[in-house]
């Protein structure tokens, strides 16, 4: 097979038509249909169903993709490793969850940014779900998740411990209160969308609390979240060192609860790679180095 062949095959089934995979392989029509072509008559069978929207996959196509991708990806890794010449420099895509990014993140990211001027350095939060798939689709080149994780195409190292607390408003001086004041469904829970897991946690809390029907409000900040904590609209499960400094001023209270509930793991994923590239080196490497120091600064609100 062609490698040619094979990326312009991954553009038809990208773009769903021969002209819009012309476009973007910047090159005419007629060489993407002869490329297809040439490919099918050497697997011996259709790839693509030709229909009047354009052209989907058959399943020989389908079962050909995976493989054309991972082709394609360890083409451009090989590349990489080529002009890699060992100094942090380009883009840098991380992700984090809303909860790591507003309190563990900043000094990292600061120290990371004086030490390496010349990456490009793009921070995305969202729920681990969403960042580990993006990690696995190379949108993001590592993560700050949630564990545990096990994957067999991530490296996973262990990057801070927290202590989960459940959230109040000021009112409830007690879990004892809250259960008490509470009616059978439970309170409210307040909670980053589906994929997050500290909204499974919550869940888990609210079952055993006998809480299984409890009403859900989605958010996607974290300011969204206290805010409407604070003003009593429902609870929410939340690290303790992003609450600690509410706490302080008297806008909410923070329960703790038995460690199976309140422990959890931030991990940093990123893919498994033969060659991994100078600046992700550098900030793993930074990462591990800054730990220690950065739960100590948290720790101190």
């Amino acid at each position: 097979m062609e490698f040619s062949d094979l990326s312009t095959f991954s553009a038809v089934a990208r773009c769903g038509g021969i002209t819009r995979a012309a476009g973007e392989l910047r090159t005419v029509q007629s060489n993407v249909t002869s490329r297809i072509r040439a490919l099918e008559a050497e697997v011996g069978v259709p790839l693509f169903e030709r229909h009047s929207r354009g052209m989907t996959l058959t399943g020989a196509g389908r079962r050909l993709l995976p493989y054309v991708e991972r082709l394609a990806a360890l083409s451009r890794e090989a590349m990489a490793a080529t002009r890699d010449d060992g100094v942090p420099k380009g883009p840098l895509a991380i992700g984090a969850m809303e909860t790591t990014a507003a309190v563990r993140l900043p000094p990292l990211l600061a120290r990371f940014h004086q030490a390496c001027p010349a990456v490009q350095l793009t921070l995305r939060t969202g729920p681990t779900a969403a960042l580990v798939a993006a990690v696995l689709d190379r949108s993001l080149d590592g993560a700050f998740v949630a564990g545990p994780i096990d994957h067999p195409d991530l490296t996973v190292v262990s990057a801070f411990k927290e202590e989960l607390v459940l959230v109040t408003a000021r009112r409830w001086a007690s879990l004892a209160a809250l259960r008490k004041g509470t009616p059978e469904a439970g309170p409210t829970a307040l909670v980053f969308r589906t994929g997050c897991s500290y909204r499974q946690r919550l869940e888990q809390v609210f079952a055993e609390f006998g809480w299984p029907c409890t009403t859900r409000l989605e958010f996607g900040t974290l300011d969204g979240i206290i805010g409407c904590v604070a003003a009593d609209v429902g609870v929410a499960l939340l690290p303790r060192t992003v609450v600690a400094r509410s706490e302080l001023n008297g806008s909410i209270s923070a329960h703790a609860l038995k460690s199976s509930q309140s422990r959890v793991e931030t991990l940093f994923v990123r893919r498994r790679v033969t060659h991994e590239d100078a600046a992700l080196r550098t900030f793993a490497a930074c990462m591990q180095s800054s730990a220690p120091a950065v739960a100590a600064r948290t720790s101190i609100v």
